[in-house]
């Protein structure tokens, strides 16, 4: 069983940056493959970014390769997602989730966070 808390979110100018955290709970965080994920108003929760046990692969959707960086600090029961050069369709609810049941990108994970609103204005 793993419980996880989201912070870091926030109004932010497009261009700029933000960098989320995601706080786990529980002795298993450092088996867990980790995602990253967002959902805007009226569309649906779409994959974000990705990020293995050890830290050692990393996946990204098409939409933020280049921009954003998920990276992980196990000592610390903590993910990240660092977020540059925001646009403003990146504004939605991120949320991070452990474990997934299939792959990384699908919506398929056993444990998931309450959600931090990012809105990025133009």
């Amino acid at each position: 069983q793993v419980h996880l808390v989201e912070s870091g979110g926030g109004l932010v100018q497009t261009g700029g940056s933000l960098r989320l955290s995601c706080a786990a709970s529980g002795r298993a965080f450092t088996s867990y493959h980790m995602g990253w994920f967002r959902q805007a108003p009226g569309k649906e929760r779409e994959f974000v970014a990705a990020i293995t046990y050890s830290g050692g692969h990393t996946y990204y959707a098409d939409s933020v390769k280049g921009r954003f960086t998920v990276s992980r600090d196990n000592a610390k029961n903590t993910v990240y997602l660092q977020m540059n050069s925001l646009k403003p369709e990146d504004t939605a609810v991120y949320y991070c989730a452990a474990d997934p049941t299939g792959a990384y990108s699908e919506n398929e994970y056993n444990y998931w966070g309450q959600g931090t609103q990012v809105t990025v204005s133009s």
